[in-house]
């Protein structure tokens, strides 16, 4: 299993970039950290998740 955003989920083997696709998020207005090392854009497509990772997608939202 695998904790992203706080919930356990059952994606270990998944290509990081990948997930964070299908899981509709926008990938220029995201930062995503893994096991506590933020990771650049261009490095997604090469990680695969492993059991025991802690991803966090952290979103930009604009407001004033």
């Amino acid at each position: 299993m695998v904790t992203v955003n706080g919930e356990q989920k059952d994606v270990a083997g998944r290509n990081l970039y990948d997930y964070l696709v299908e899981e509709g998020y926008e990938l220029t207005r995201v930062v995503v950290e893994l096991n506590l090392d933020i990771i650049p854009r261009e490095e997604l497509k090469t990680i695969t998740i492993k059991d025991d990772d802690v991803i966090e997608v952290l979103r930009f939202v604009g407001g004033g």
